[in-house]
């Protein structure tokens, strides 16, 4: 019988889409020279057994006859990545680490890994360094190596041959795009071997109840590299937002299948790791300036947890015809609209304005409650009025001018509180449900207008 010949086939690195030549711009992320030749998948014949994602299989049950184990999470005593994943490490999960290169990524793992040795045997593949850089890192970390077993190695079938010899409790594999399966022809990193290295340390994962961590490369886009789908196979999805240049790291989790996603978790790097930040509001305010136009402290919610951030604004005559817009840490595009707003229902001219804003500390805020701080902002810019240190401005702006109530207003004002904050500036329709016993002095407001009023009061 005769065997079909198997064509080669040309596959985006970006996202996966396949094509049977090569194309300039991909029709899947319209993305520019992502194609890369490679062979496809052997086609087994009718007496050939497929191999499944998993490995493991089922019956059939009706719903109510299916029993719920419980299962305790592994804490590593990190409290900002245990509170941000939703408590501790789910065993036999899977979780894939992003960042960009020399943000930190190597140096929180071995971090875990050591408070991890304490509840089992860990397993560390480095597919990038040595063992003795890795061993060099350990040492200047202080890492508890007792129960760590390190192996440089990019093989998955010798990565297999380990687990099986070892038998840890807790696997990590630095990185996954180094990772190849032998049995395809393509380059480590292309999304063939991204995708199928994957679905096979799930198969462990879940096979032999082993948590896994995947290590990951991030585009210049800051999106994570190889096919959308290692991010459909995992459990939890963390990225590193902060570029290495910057002290503080913030680590959020974009998927999270047992805990939240809505958390962050926010580390200092060291001479001697990642350390965790207590006090992040205190971190961000403490290079603050005060008596400077155009200052306004606002604050935003991460999950539970408020934090407290300078909005930064400075409008300076245009030198050109058409006024520039510049915006860090927030949508420009909401930006844009509060400055129409500002324009057409308070009438301040800022058409031959240049406008910038800034959210101190490297934070992206994506919550509309800091719309408020941020029109204030660029009203007291323009006006050159400074706004009281010790006041708080915090609400969602229409584009009728009018200001709109928000959420958990009272984590925010104890938050404010315990860092001296004597005045707030809040949503007037945020006051009839408030039940506030502090000592600050809070203002509701129902438009753009009127805060900005009691600002230059």
């Amino acid at each position: 019988m005769k065997t079909k010949k198997n064509k080669s086939i040309f596959v985006c690195q970006q996202c996966g889409y396949e094509s049977v030549k090569w194309l300039g711009k991909c029709p899947g992320c319209s993305s520019w020279n992502s194609f890369v030749e490679e062979q496809p998948k052997i086609e087994l014949t009718s007496n050939q057994n497929s191999r499944q994602l998993t490995g493991f299989s089922s019956g059939t049950f009706a719903l109510n006859d299916v029993t719920v184990k419980s299962f305790e999470r592994v804490k590593t005593n990190i409290k900002e990545f245990d509170n941000m994943i939703g408590g501790g490490i789910v065993p036999g999960s899977l979780t894939l680490l992003g960042g960009a290169p020399g943000i930190g990524k190597s140096t929180l793992m071995l971090q875990i890994s050591s408070a991890l040795s304490k509840n089992g045997t860990v397993l560390y593949i480095s597919g990038e360094e040595s063992l003795s850089q890795v061993k060099s890192r350990a040492d200047r970390l202080n890492i508890d190596k007792g129960n760590i077993f390190l192996a440089s190695e990019t093989n998955l079938e010798n990565i297999i041959q380990a687990i099986n010899k070892i038998e840890p409790k807790f696997l990590v594999i630095d990185s996954i795009q180094t990772t190849y399966h032998p049995e395809f022809t393509s380059a480590p990193g292309s999304v063939g071997q991204v995708r199928e290295c994957a679905a096979e340390l799930l198969r462990i994962a879940k096979s032999k109840h082993i948590t896994v961590f995947l290590l990951g490369h991030v585009t210049k886009d800051g999106d994570l590299a190889g096919p959308r789908v290692l991010e459909h196979i995992v459990d939890t999805v963390l990225y590193f937002e902060n570029e290495k240049q910057q002290i503080y790291r913030i680590l959020r989790a974009h998927k999270n299948r047992f805990g939240p996603t809505s958390e962050i978790g926010i580390f200092e790097m060291k001479g001697d790791g990642l350390s965790e930040v207590q006090n992040p509001s205190l971190i961000f305010l403490g290079e603050r300036s005060v008596n400077v136009a155009g200052n306004i402290i606002s604050a935003s919610m991460e999950g539970t947890r408020p934090l407290l951030l300078e909005i930064q604004s400075l409008v300076s005559r245009t030198n050109f015809g058409f006024p520039r817009r510049m915006v860090s840490g927030y949508d420009l595009n909401r930006v844009t609209i509060i400055i129409a707003v500002l324009e057409k229902r308070i009438g301040i001219p800022l058409d031959n304005q240049d406008v910038f804003i800034n959210i101190a500390g490297g934070m992206k805020v994506k919550e509309t409650a800091i719309d408020l701080a941020i029109a204030c902002a660029i009203a007291c810019a323009n006006a050159n009025i400074v706004c009281p240190s010790k006041t708080i401005v915090f609400g969602e702006v229409g584009l009728a001018g009018e200001v709109r109530a928000i959420g958990q207003v009272l984590e925010r004002l104890t938050e404010a509180q315990k860092l001296g904050f004597t005045k707030a500036i809040i949503p007037k329709s945020n006051m009839k449900t408030l039940h506030y016993k502090g000592n600050m002095n809070i203002v509701g407001v129902d438009n753009v207008y009127n805060a900005i009023q009691n600002i230059k009061e």
